[in-house]
């Protein structure tokens, strides 16, 4: 899949979100299944309702929390429609048996907010030089992303904190696309907008082989494995055409630079 004398081999990439462009500082070590931000998520909730005059135990929390992450990863895998985090205030509230009433229920949303906004991220490693790299050949990037419990609008807002939301130039996130990935519907939005017509053209950037590597390659696209925050080689799904643990390495795998 390298490039040839006449020029880089794709003319658009897209990258995943999630254990990507960026990890939670702290999961790398821990496995990467979201136990750190949801530790935020928590440390949230508890603080809401105990400020409610709500009382529950910390074991029952967390099991509640885990219900309703795998409450999530059904639908996700099910691919039958975003899980929001005003469905995950009802749920874990009915699962833990209090009453909530709409000013209650807004500040526990509100708390799975502040968590998005403040758990500390990394970013993957030779990420910007490559973004760099790839937009001096004139390569256009988008982002395709399956969004958990952290609405799309705070992941850019962290992107651009980070300062690298300028370098993209579309994006397709879960929570307005309605479709994860790997159906073609994740991907569609972002590759219209690169104005890629012809996914063949096109390398996508992923952690996953079930969504990334899947959704790609079923779409002819270039795929890519990323492994620098994890390598979940075991997991069900195709392998992709390369599989990279620094970002640096993409550029010349695609004939660019």
């Amino acid at each position: 899949m390298g490039g040839s004398a006449s020029g880089p081999s794709v003319q658009a990439v897209t990258f995943d979100f999630w254990d990507t462009i960026v990890a939670v500082t702290g999961e790398v070590e821990g496995g990467g299944d979201g136990a750190h931000v949801r530790r935020h998520q928590i440390d949230r909730f508890a603080t809401t309702i105990a400020e409610a005059g709500r009382r529950v135990s910390a074991a029952d929390l967390d099991e509640a929390f885990d219900a309703n992450w795998a409450r999530f990863e059904e639908r996700w895998v099910a691919n039958t429609g975003q899980y929001t985090p005003a469905e995950s205030v009802e749920f874990i509230a009915d699962r833990l048996g209090i009453t909530i009433d709409r000013a209650l229920r807004d500040r526990l949303i509100a708390g799975f907010h502040r968590a998005g906004e403040q758990v500390p991220l990394q970013v993957g490693a030779g990420l910007v030089e490559a973004l760099d790299t790839l937009r001096s050949a004139g390569i256009r990037l988008g982002i395709v992303c399956d969004v958990g419990l952290t609405p799309s609008p705070i992941l850019r807002a962290r992107l651009d904190e980070l300062g690298l939301l300028r370098s993209f130039d579309a994006w397709a996130f879960s929570d307005e696309t309605g479709w994860f990935k790997p159906a073609e519907g994740a991907f569609a939005p972002a590759l219209e907008r690169l104005g890629a017509d012809d996914p063949t053209l096109v390398a996508h950037i992923g952690d996953n082989r079930r969504t990334d590597v899947a959704g790609a390659r079923a779409l002819g696209m270039v795929a890519v494995r990323f492994t620098g925050f994890h390598d979940r080689s075991p997991d069900a799904g195709p392998e992709a055409h390369h599989v990279i643990d620094d970002h640096r390495t993409l550029p010349g795998l695609l004939g660019v630079g």
